[in-house]
């Protein structure tokens, strides 16, 4: 089964209350999960990690063997793509953390979108960052 997952994850402040969002859609283009979680204090780039790898492991769970991945955020996709390196310690366990679940898909594909290919995600985020709690 092959899934589009759109994610993203914001904090206010950097680090600060951070959020979540992702939107999964089935093949059939119909939305199977919606989430707005707040994870804590957190960088806007950790958040957008945790977001992925919280998509992804959905995606495991709903049985998606190929999924292709939009996110607004730059800097994961080079990373995930190897263009750019992980040179963050906060990320780097983020990181090794993805790739082990993206070796675990027959197919993963990640592009990056504007902010406005990834509306929905994006507003998730924000309503999880707003009611975020320190970890």
């Amino acid at each position: 089964m092959k899934l589009r997952i759109f994610s993203d994850g914001c904090s206010r402040g950097n680090p600060g209350p951070a959020g979540i969002g992702y939107v999964i859609y089935g093949e059939d283009g119909k939305v199977l999960r919606e989430v707005s979680k707040p994870v804590g204090i957190r960088t806007g780039n950790e958040a957008e990690y945790i977001a992925l790898i919280e998509a992804l492991r959905e995606a495991m769970r709903l049985g998606a063997d190929e999924v292709e991945c939009y996110s607004d955020s730059e800097l994961l996709v080079r990373q995930l793509r190897g263009e750019y390196a992980v040179r963050s310690p906060r990320l780097r366990a983020r990181y090794r953390e993805l790739i082990s679940l993206i070796k675990r898909f027959r197919s993963f594909r990640i592009a990056h979108v504007g902010r406005e290919a990834n509306r929905r995600a994006d507003e998730l985020a924000g309503r999880a960052a707003g009611r975020s709690s320190p970890l």
